[in-house]
């Protein structure tokens, strides 16, 4: 294997419109852990909505990892182990929360299986709904609901109003915690330092490799960082233009199987 880490995106990346990974995809994957190869699935999802492709693609089986919020909790899947997490400041909370309440937008966390909110049928809420394979519970106050600690809240809206929201929200509590767009649509509210690039460090030195041995695959902005730090990154033809510009490698669409396509070009040196 010409690269021995492989990590993946989900959405809009390993994942087709239906939010599935398709035969030939998962042929490509079964057959470069089978060689010896780490999977990584590096999603901003909660970890209970990886873990459905996390089985499929049995990285149970040949060491594989999941890395959910953006980074914030990397958990080995075989022993379902958490080797690392980190959480938001109690003290951002409330202000998110204001935040989020005053200019109307719905402010999302996430329960056991459940995502939890007071909007329950705002359209960007079911839309993370849909994508998670997570249940929406509403609640008529999301202060009192969260679970102690939380890694991630996401923020949603019309994304036009989004990119405001982020300039806002990084002035107010950028110094204490870390905001960015997943999508045009969300909002990602995360402890401050996680992104995808340096959970992925964290974790290549735990296993024994380097950034070199990585191969990472993604499509929008959180992806930059892992595109950047991989030996070779990967943007898929669907990808967002900023990540299209930054990566090593422009690969077929994940409606084409592009990641199959870009293993087999990498790390076999072969057409698909």
């Amino acid at each position: 294997m010409a690269y021995r880490a492989i990590a993946l995106d989900l959405d809009g990346t390993l994942t087709n419109h239906d939010k599935e990974v398709t035969p030939i995809t998962r042929q490509a994957l079964m057959k470069a852990q089978k060689d010896g190869a780490h999977i990584i699935l590096a999603s901003g999802r909660p970890t209970y909505g990886i873990a459905p492709i996390a089985d499929h693609l049995e990285i149970n089986k040949y060491d594989g990892y999941v890395l959910s919020y953006n980074g914030g909790k990397i958990v080995k899947w075989q022993t379902k182990e958490e080797i690392y997490s980190n959480h938001l400041p109690n003290d951002v909370i409330p202000i998110l929360y204001n935040y989020a309440k005053e200019k109307g937008h719905a402010l999302l966390g996430y329960s056991g299986k459940e995502i939890i909110t007071e909007m329950p049928d705002d359209k960007y809420v079911k839309e993370e709904s849909r994508i998670n394979k997570m249940q929406i519970r509403k609640i008529n106050n999301l202060m009192e609901s969260l679970e102690p600690n939380p890694t991630k809240l996401l923020m949603t809206g019309d994304p036009s109003l989004m990119i405001k929201a982020e300039e806002e929200l990084s002035e107010l509590v950028g110094n204490r915690m870390d905001v960015f767009r997943s999508a045009p649509f969300f909002i990602e509210l995360v402890p401050r330092g996680i992104d995808k690039a340096q959970s992925l460090n964290r974790l290549l030195g735990l296993i024994g490799l380097t950034s070199n041995d990585m191969i990472a695959f993604g499509d929008g902005y959180n992806d930059l960082s892992m595109l950047k730090l991989a030996g070779i990154g990967v943007a898929m033809a669907n990808a967002v233009p900023e990540v299209r510009a930054e990566a090593d490698f422009i690969t077929k669409s994940n409606e084409e199987d592009g990641v199959a396509f870009a293993i087999q070009k990498f790390c076999y040196n072969t057409d698909i």
